[in-house]
């Protein structure tokens, strides 16, 4: 594909951009191409550089606040026909509570993911002021003459410390995740907000 190939399908692709922004965006790879060309690069060698046509396009979507996205939708919409709008005033009734119900659900999912995941660090962080507990408790063990109790100090003190290291881990790797599912799900949103009508 050729430099005007690619620049007409990326202008499609981000057609629900404003005018300026679009403008901007294409000007950037306009000039990236160029460069490359100018290095030596075939046109066609150097527009193949770039990646995927959609993997650019969603890194630049993704590049947008979605609070920007709502602002050119909304001003893009074109006025309601009569019908329209009738229909939408008698569908309120319905639709608003179901939409208010969805919003406090996937809210009160969020909400309930960062409680149990804060429940389950602050249970890692119990252990480990357990496991150090055990293992200080050696010494007054020791000072009494009870070398039985301050092995078994030793030893659940070792216990504790091991596990707190494996359940960090765990936790790193759980915590990640949702915040990398949470990521995906926005993008997602914005995806499907600002998808173009056929």
């Amino acid at each position: 594909m050729n430099k005007e190939e690619f620049l007409s399908q990326l202008r499609k692709k981000l057609s629900v951009l404003s005018q300026d922004e679009l403008e901007e965006r294409l000007a950037f790879y306009s000039e990236l191409i160029d460069s490359r060309t100018a290095d030596g690069m075939a046109e066609e060698d150097a527009v193949a550089a770039l990646g995927p046509l959609d993997g650019i396009t969603k890194r630049i979507m993704g590049e947008i606040p979605l609070s920007q996205l709502v602002r050119e939708k909304a001003g893009e919409r074109k006025r309601l026909k009569p019908r329209h709008l009738v229909l939408l005033i008698l569908c309120a009734p319905l639709l608003a509570p179901l939409l208010i119900a969805a919003s406090a659900v996937l809210l009160a999912l969020g909400v309930a993911a960062g409680a149990v995941l804060l429940a389950l660090w602050a249970a890692v962080a119990g252990i480990a002021a357990g496991a150090a507990g055990c293992l200080i408790s050696i010494i007054p063990c020791l000072k009494a003459g009870n070398p039985a109790a301050a092995l078994f100090s030793a030893g659940a003190g070792l216990a504790c410390a091991g596990l707190v290291i494996l359940l960090f881990f765990a936790l790193v790797w759980l915590t990640r995740g949702i915040l990398i599912l949470a990521g995906r799900m926005l993008a997602r949103f914005k995806t499907a907000f600002v998808r173009k009508e056929d």
